[in-house]
C-alpha cells in the first residue's frame, strides 16, 4: 500500500518536471507588463550616386551622364559703386634768372694781306695778314693766342702766332700775322684764336686780297681799342 503511494507520487513529480522543461524555466516567472521602449530611428544609408549610362539611338556607344558644374557669378565694381579718383595739384616751378649767363664770343675779321721779302729770317716771300679780333660777348677775354695758317706754307715764321693779354667787353684789337708762302702765288689762309674762355671757330679766306694802302699803322697794332659799330 505504501509502495504504490510512493510510486504514484514519483510519477506525479516526474510529469511536473517534464512539463516545466518545455520553456526552459524551472520556475516560471510571473507575468508582468512589458516595459515602454522608445521607437528606434532607422539609420540613414549613404551610398554614392551611380553614374547613369544611357544608350543613344544611332549607335550602341554608351554615353556617360555626369553632373553639371555650377558656376557662381562674380560681381565686379561698376561706375556706380567705384570711389571717385582724387587729384592732387602739383606745383609748377617757375624759373627766374638771377643773373646774366656768361657767354664769351669773338668775331674774327680778315682785313686783307700783302707780301714781302723776309731777309731777316732768311726767307723769301712771306704773306702778311691783317686781322681784327672783336669781343662781342659779355665776358672779358683773356690770354688770347691767334695763329695764322696758309695752304702753301713753308717754314714756320716766328710771327705766325701772336699773344694778347686781354680784350675787354666791347673792345677790339688788330694784329699782323705772317707765314712763309710760295713766291707769287695766291695763298688761302685761316686764322684760329683760343683763350682762357675756350677755342673759337676759325675764319678763313680762299684768296687773301691785297690790302694795299689800307694797311693799319704799325703803332696801332696789338692795342685794344673800343669797337667800331
Amino acid at each position: 500500500m505504501h509502495s504504490s503511494i510512493i510510486k504514484k507520487t514519483l510519477l506525479f513529480i516526474s510529469s511536473a518536471l517534464v512539463l516545466a522543461s518545455c520553456n526552459g524555466w524551472v520556475i516560471q516567472p510571473l507575468p508582468q507588463p512589458t516595459p515602454f521602449l522608445p521607437p528606434t530611428r532607422t539609420p540613414s544609408i549613404y551610398s554614392p550616386t551611380p553614374v547613369v549610362i544611357g544608350m543613344t539611338n544611332a549607335s550602341v556607344t554608351p554615353v556617360a551622364i555626369r553632373p553639371t558644374a555650377t558656376i557662381t557669378p562674380t560681381f565686379f565694381p561698376t561706375n556706380t559703386n567705384m570711389p571717385l579718383p582724387t587729384f592732387t595739384e602739383v606745383p609748377v616751378n617757375t624759373f627766374t634768372p638771377t643773373s646774366e649767363v656768361s657767354a664769351p664770343a669773338l668775331r674774327i675779321v680778315i682785313l686783307g694781306c700783302n707780301t714781302s721779302i723776309d731777309i731777316t729770317h732768311g726767307m723769301g716771300e712771306v704773306t702778311n695778314a691783317y686781322v681784327t679780333l672783336k669781343n662781342i660777348g659779355n665776358v672779358e677775354l683773356t690770354n688770347l693766342i691767334a695763329t695764322l695758317y696758309a695752304l702753301d706754307e713753308g717754314r714756320e715764321h716766328p710771327d705766325k702766332i701772336q699773344e694778347i693779354t686781354s680784350i675787354p667787353i666791347g673792345y677790339e684789337v688788330t694784329l699782323k700775322l705772317t707765314v712763309d708762302s710760295t713766291y707769287r702765288a695766291e695763298s688761302p689762309i685761316q686764322v684760329e684764336v683760343s683763350s682762357t674762355q675756350g677755342l673759337f671757330p676759325r675764319e678763313g679766306s680762299a684768296s687773301c686780297r691785297d690790302i694795299g694802302l689800307f694797311a693799319p699803322k704799325p703803332d696801332g697794332l696789338s692795342t685794344p681799342v673800343p669797337s667800331n659799330p
